[in-house]
C-alpha cells in the first residue's frame, strides 16, 4: 500500500509561535516583516531558515475535495496576495506544498478548473513546527494540530537513510550475522518510490550501555535518518532506546529479549520502555516459561541453580525463570551474579555445589558462558548436573567447544520451513543461499532471520507513509512510528508478526535444542527437543 501525497513545505525563520487569529491580518496587527521576525532577506543571507510543514485537508460538508489546486501566500499588509506555492489535493482531500518564506500569517485558496471554490485567511504558521489545517469550503481555517517538525524531506536522487546499531566486536557472533542480514534485506527490498536505501557506516555498540548511548547519539545527529535496526544486546538498548525515542525516531531490534524494554505481557509498561522501540525477537518472559516447563515437566528437575552477569538480558531472564519455575512447584536453590568478563567461577561453583542442584540455568554470553560451562564440567560435585543455556549461547562459537556437548539451549525458532517474506518474496532458503554466497558460510546465529524481517518491516512502513511529489519523498517520523504500532499480520521469514502497544512484535515461540554432536556448529541443525507456543 502506497500513500501518494503532495507535500506543502514552508521554510520559515525561527520566530514566535502565533495564536490563530480571527480576521485577516492588518498593518496594525502585525506591522512589517521586522515586527513579525527578521526580514526574509536576512534569513536567506544567513542560511538559518528552518522548515515548517503545513498539512491541509480540504473538504465540503465533510466530504473530501480531491483534485483541487491549493495555493498559499504570505499575508502582508498593503500587498496583494502572491500565490507562489501550490499543490493538488489527493483522494482524501490532503495537500502539502513546498514553500520558502518568512514566518507570520498566511492565506490560502482552492480552485478547480481555474475557478476559486474556497479561500481562507489568518492562518498562523510556526517556525520549526508541523501545522495541521482543516480547510472547509465556505468556512474558516482551523489549526487542528501543531507539533515540532518531524518530517524528513528526501530530495530527488537522494537515498532513504536508515542505520544499524549492532554489536560487531563483543558478542560479534550475534551482531555480525545480524548486520549481514540487514544488508541482504536492504538489497532485496529495493527502491522506495524510486529512491535507494542507504545504511551508512555500521555502528558498533560493543553489547553494552556506553556503546548503545554513543551510537544512538551519533545516529540522531543526522536529521535524515528515519529508523534504526538494533540493538543486538538488551544492555545496549537500555541506553540507546531513550535517546532514539526522544529524537522521534524508531528502532527495531532483531535480538533484544529483556522484558524491561517493553512490558510484563499483562498490559503494563516496563521500566525501560520508550515509545518508538520495537523488536521482532521474543520477550524473555516466554523463554523463562519455556525453560521452566521443560526443566520441570520434561526433564523432571526439581532443584535448579541460576546465574547471571547483572545486565538486563541475563538478570531479567534468570529472575523470570525463577518465578516461572517456582510457580509450577520447582525450587531455585541457589542464584549467583558474576561480573562482565569474569572467567574464574570457583566461588560461584562452590556456592552451587553446596545447594546440590540437579540442574543449572546459565543465560550468559560467550565470554562468560564458555568458561562457566567448562568449569562446571570439571567440578566433581556439579559435573552431572543438567545444563540449560539461554539464547545468547546458541551460536557457532559456543557449539564448537567440547564443554557444549550434552547441553540444552533455549532460543528462537530455527525451523522456519518454507516461510516467505511478503515484502521481498524471498523464502528462508533463498535468503540463506544468498547469505552463504555473500559471506562465505552459514550465519551461526538464529537471529539472522530476525534481522532480515526487522529491516523489511521498517522499510515497508517507510514506503507506506512516504509522500511523493515531483521526485521528492516526504516521510513523517511520527506517522512512521504510528504505522509500526499498527503492524498486524506481517508475513516474514519468522512467520506472522503483529506488534503490541509496547513494541513486542515477536511470535512468542521458543525452541529448546539439545547439542549432542560436536560436529554440528550451525544452530539451525541442532535437534529440537521441545517447542513452546504461548
Amino acid at each position: 500500500m502506497k500513500h501518494i501525497r503532495i507535500i506543502v513545505v514552508i521554510a520559515l525563520a525561527a520566530g514566535l509561535m502565533w495564536n490563530c487569529g480571527g480576521e485577516r491580518v492588518t498593518q496594525s496587527e502585525t506591522g512589517t516583516d521586522e515586527q513579525i521576525g527578521r526580514p526574509l532577506s536576512k534569513l536567506v543571507a544567513h542560511g538559518d531558515a528552518v522548515q515548517a510543514i503545513v498539512r491541509a485537508t480540504v473538504h465540503r460538508d465533510g466530504a473530501p475535495v480531491s483534485g483541487a489546486t491549493l495555493e498559499f501566500s504570505r499575508s502582508i499588509a498593503g500587498q496583494a496576495p502572491d500565490y507562489h506555492w501550490s499543490g493538488t489535493t489527493d483522494d482524501h482531500g490532503h495537500a502539502w506544498v513546498e514553500i520558502k518564506s518568512g514566518n507570520g500569517y498566511y492565506q490560502a485558496r482552492a480552485s478547480q478548473d481555474g475557478v476559486v471554490i474556497g479561500s481562507w485567511s489568518s492562518i498562523p504558521i510556526n517556525a520549526g513546527y508541523e501545522v495541521m489545517l482543516d480547510l472547509p469550503i465556505g468556512g474558516r481555517a482551523h489549526v487542528t494540530g501543531s507539533s515540532m517538525r518531524s518530517l524528513v524531506v528526501i530530495g530527488e536522487g537522494e537515498a532513504v537513510q536508515i542505520r544499524s546499531l549492532l554489536t560487531l566486536t563483543i558478542a560479534a557472533s550475534l551482531g555480525v550475522p545480524s548486520r549481514n542480514a540487514v544488508e541482504l534485506a536492504v538489497q532485496d527490498f529495493g527502491l522506495i518510490h524510486g529512491h535507494a536505501v542507504e545504511l551508512g557506516e555500521s555502528i558498533d555498540t560493543g553489547c553494552g550501555p556506553e556503546g548503545g548511548h554513543m551510537g544512538a547519539e551519533q545516529i540522531i545527529a543526522d536529521p535524515q535518518v528515519l529508523g534504526v535496526i538494533g540493538t543486538s544486546c538488551s544492555g545496549a538498548a537500555v541506553a540507546a532506546s531513550p535517546v532514539i525515542s526522544a529524537a522521534g525516531l524508531v528502532m527495531i531490534s532483531p535480538s533484544n529479549t529483556s522484558p524491561a524494554l517493553t512490558s510484563d505481557l499483562a498490559g503494563n509498561a516496563s521500566s525501560d520502555y520508550h515509545p518508538g522501540y520495537f523488536r521482532v525477537s521474543v520477550n524473555d518472559l516466554y523463554q523463562a516459561r519455556a525453560v521452566a516447563d521443560f526443566a520441570y515437566n520434561e526433564l523432571g528437575l526439581r532443584r535448579m541453580a541460576a546465574i547471571d552477569d547483572g545486565d538486563p538480558y541475563t538478570m531479567g531472564l534468570t529472575i523470570a525463570f525463577g518465578n516461572a519455575f517456582s510457580a509450577i512447584g520447582g525450587e531455585v536453590a541457589a542464584t549467583a551474579r558474576i561480573a562482565k568478563g569474569q572467567t574464574d567461577m570457583t566461588s560461584v561453583l562452590a556456592e552451587f555445589a553446596a545447594a546440590t542442584p540437579d540442574g543449572i540455568f546459565f543465560p550468559l554470553f560467550d565470554e562468560e558462558g564458555i568458561p562457566f560451562a567448562k568449569q562446571v564440567r570439571e567440578h566433581d560435585s556439579l559435573k552431572d548436573a543438567t545444563l540449560i543455556a539461554g539464547a545468547a549461547l546458541l551460536d557457532s562459537e559456543f557449539l564448537a567447544k567440547p564443554q557444549s556437548e550434552g547441553i540444552y539451549a533455549a532460543g528462537p525458532e530455527t525451523d522456519l520451513g518454507t516461510n516467505v517474506n511478503s515484502t521481498t518474496g524471498k523464502s528462508v532458503d533463498d535468503v540463506l543461499a544468498a547469505y552463504e554466497a555473500a559471506y562465505g558460510g552459514f550465519p551461526g546465529t538464529p537471529y539472522w532471520a530476525h534481522s532480515y524481517d526487522a529491516t523489511t518491516l521498517l522499510l515497508n512502513a517507510i514506503e507506506i507513509v512516504a509522500g511523493e511529489d515531483d521526485g521528492k519523498l516526504y516521510v513523517d517520523r511520527a506517522a512512521l512510528r504510528r504505522e509500526l504500532h499498527h503492524t498486524s499480520g506481517f508475513q516474514g521469514l519468522l512467520g506472522t508478526l503483529t506488534c503490541d502497544e509496547f513494541g513486542d512484535c515477536g511470535t512468542g515461540r521458543i525452541n529448546i535444542y539439545h547439542h549432542t554432536d560436536l560436529n554440528i556448529t550451525d544452530p539451525a541443525q541442532l535437534p529440537i527437543v521441545y517447542r513452546f507456543t504461548p
